[in-house]
Order: C-alpha cells, then structure tokens, then sequence
C-alpha cells in the first residue's frame, strides 16, 4: 500500500497515495470531497458534456483502498455528492455499489456545502464527528485543534529534476489537517493561494499524493 506515516494531534495517521487518510489505531479510512455525480450536474445546466464515469472511477478507487485496509469505519468528509439531485439520480450500477461498500462498516456522511442534506442512502449523516483527539467536519474552522476537514481541494506545486510537478496534496500543521479531493472529477486549489495560506501555520507541510507519497514543506 503506497502511503506515508505521520503524525498529527499526537496520533499516527497515513497519507495514502490515492487522497484517502488512513487511521490505523481505529480501523478508520476518512475521504473528502467525492463528488460523485459531477459530470450529471454539469449536464443539467448545459455545460459541455463530460464523459460519465466519474462516479464509478471514484467508486472502483474507494473500493480499492477499503479492500487493502480492510477499514470498519468510513468517513466522507463533505462533498460527496455535487449536488442533492445527483445523490437521487446515479446510475443505478452506482447505486447498488454504494450499500455494497458499507456492508459491515459503520459509515459517516458528513454534510459539505455542496450536500447539506441528508440523503436517501444508508449511513449515518452528521455535520462532524469526533473522535478523540480528532475532530472530522467539512471546512476548516478559525477553534481548530486536531481538525480534520476537506473543501479546499488542495493541491501543491514543486520543482522536481527541471520540471515542474503539481499533484492534489495533504496539508497540516499543528492544529488542522485538510485532505485533497478524493473525487476524479475534481480541480484544486494551490497551497498559495491566500484561503490556504492564510489557514495553515508558518510550518505547514505538504504531503503529495500518488504512486509515491512526498512530504515537503507546504509552498507558500
């Protein structure tokens, strides 16, 4: 499993390579910002078609990291879905593999601004959730301590061998950490830009994903 180790709040937390954070102590896989149904919205108000496989590709990823962790609680951070409507009209192979994910998992919906509502799937739906020390909500709030949220979509621009690599990225300092979009369908937002930068510590680190994780400090 490509991951990297690190701490946060006093607690030992792996970055994983795809964008989900994982909690060994506690069996805990946590997502943020799925999307799921994305390309559908997008239909809806007469934006340019985009293929509609989106869902399915976060779906089959979201299986993937569940089968190699074997977690038993599952956290999605906010966002799951990129609108109301689009929780009520996946297709129906979606559909039927969202329960098949939370057989046997205690599974936590917490609301985004892009879902702030409960919807007709199983789980639990909450505005956060919290596990001691941690605390799980959707966006970053000004009290934090051993926060855990999402919304932003971070992602991090370097300088790597002559070239230039930007890749969605954790980000944590001593107070929060803010996951990158799990979604495939989903843009970002660098770790430069002010509703960042203004957010995280002076000693605020990156934690690129991919095939091999990379801690850096966060690029200001």
């Amino acid at each position: 499993m490509n991951s990297l180790a690190f701490s946060f709040s006093g607690v030992r937390l792996h970055a994983l390579g795809s964008g989900a954070l994982w909690w060994p102590d506690h069996d805990l896989l946590c997502v943020s910002d799925l999307h799921l149904g994305k390309s559908a919205r997008m239909a809806r108000r007469g934006a340019p078609a985009l293929p509609p496989y989106e869902t399915r590709d976060t779906l089959a990823r979201l299986a993937a990291d569940l089968k190699r962790t074997g977690a038993k609680t599952v956290i999605c951070l906010g966002d799951s879905f990129d609108d109301i409507e689009a929780a009520d009209t996946l297709h129906e192979t979606d559909r039927l593999q969202i329960p098949a994910l939370q057989a046997g998992r205690m599974w936590i919906w917490i609301e985004g601004n892009h879902d702030p509502g409960p919807v007709s799937l199983g789980g639990t739906h909450l505005a956060e959730w919290r596990r001691a020390p941690l605390v799980f909500r959707h966006i970053a709030q000004n009290d934090a301590r051993g926060e855990v949220s999402g919304h932003y979509h971070p992602k991090v621009r370097l300088q790597a061998r002559g070239r230039s690599i930007t890749r969605p990225a954790f980000l944590f300092d001593d107070r929060r950490l803010i996951l990158p979009a799990y979604g495939t369908y989903t843009g970002g937002l660098r770790s430069s830009d002010t509703a960042l930068s203004g957010l995280m510590g002076p000693d605020a680190r990156a934690i690129l994903t991919g095939e091999q994780p990379r801690l850096t400090a966060m690029p200001r």
